[in-house]
């Protein structure tokens, strides 16, 4: 009797650890590794179709989204999907050398960094895999695809509005991000967009990595050395938020606006209620990625993205259209 209970409990227990691993769904990211499903056939016997998405580990609200909504819209496309997070290039590099390994269909990528990941995009179109690039741009023109924001534009309209709002005269702190296309378009944009006010300066411009907390202490640090500032134009979202932190807690007076451009919810509330200091954001939204792994699954499927280059518009958003915007349930 003993030995028929023995039988039957580890008869229930191993069907208990079948059915778990049946639950895994088509694809798992995890913490700078990935399972997926290329091995898996499609009806009729044929291996099913899969895309590789390689993106920087989410340690920023903007790149977690990016991750969610990448990740929804496979599902939503009924594509199988392998999707890896990386904390820095080399990581990043090894991921996508991974992927073509797998040989998957198409790899959608968002570069940690542009001159990094330029080699490796060359190692996928040698290896004849289609590759739709997302948000930072490479050093090459060794990609299928590529969907991004209009950084420039981000740039042109922040300096363009602080003029305004300064009759063209002020000092400004740029707080920017970490060597990519997307630092180097929002600055130069902002530049431009500046040269015919010759009463503003850019007095400091600094990194604070497109995160809040490395932007905080950078602004804290900012305020102890300069005396007079005017406006800070920051080219992230989560970096204005630190900023402002950093601000408030000094309690500077001299300080009159704030801008950030990504489109956080966070931000958008800040807006909308009114805030002395935040009052413009620019739309850089984390749904791109959704328009990135569209176009991939359409090159998988035999057709041709009807151009190489995507960009999508970064409109200005202040109080008197925030509404339309704001989304308290949004990712992010």
């Amino acid at each position: 009797m003993k030995a028929l209970q023995k039988w039957v409990s580890g008869f229930a227990i191993l069907a208990l650890l079948l059915a778990l691993a049946g639950c895994g769904g088509q694809s798992q990211s995890t913490g700078g590794s990935s399972t997926g499903t290329a091995g898996e056939t499609a009806a009729g016997g044929e291996k099913a179709k899969t895309i590789g998405m390689s993106f920087p580990a989410a340690d920023h609200g903007w790149l977690g989204a990016i991750i969610k909504n990448a990740e929804d819209e496979a599902k939503a496309q009924g594509i199988q999907y392998v999707i890896t997070t990386a904390a820095d290039p080399n990581k990043q590099t090894n991921d996508v050398e991974d992927l073509i390994s797998q040989k998957v269909d198409a790899i959608v990528m968002l570069p940690i960094e542009s001159a990094a990941l330029t080699p490796v995009a060359k190692k996928v179109k040698e290896a004849g895999i289609p590759l739709v690039i997302v948000d930072r741009e490479i050093e090459s023109d060794d990609f299928t695809a590529l969907v991004k924001g209009d950084n420039k534009g981000i740039g042109q309209g922040a300096g363009k509005y602080l003029a305004e709002q300064l009759g063209g005269t002020g000092k400004i702190v740029e707080i920017i991000g970490v060597p990519s296309s997307v630092t180097t378009l929002r600055s130069e944009g902002f530049r431009e967009a500046i040269q015919d006010h010759p009463g503003m300066e850019i007095i400091v411009s600094q990194s604070g990595d497109f995160q809040k907390e490395k932007s905080l202490h950078v602004m804290q640090n900012i305020l102890q050395s300069q005396p007079q500032i005017d406006a800070v134009y920051t080219h992230d979202d989560e970096m204005a938020l630190g900023v402002l932190q950093a601000i408030k807690e000094a309690n500077r007076t001299d300080i009159k606006i704030v801008t950030g451009a990504g489109g956080h919810k966070d931000v958008y509330k800040l807006i909308k209620d009114g805030d002395s200091l935040l009052k413009a954001t620019f739309i850089y939204s984390p749904l791109m990625v959704k328009d990135a792994v569209k176009v991939a699954v359409d090159i998988v499927n035999g057709k041709t993205p009807s151009e190489k280059e995507i960009v999508l518009e970064a409109a200005q958003v202040t109080q008197e259209n925030v509404d339309q915007y704001y989304d308290e349930n949004a990712n992010y």
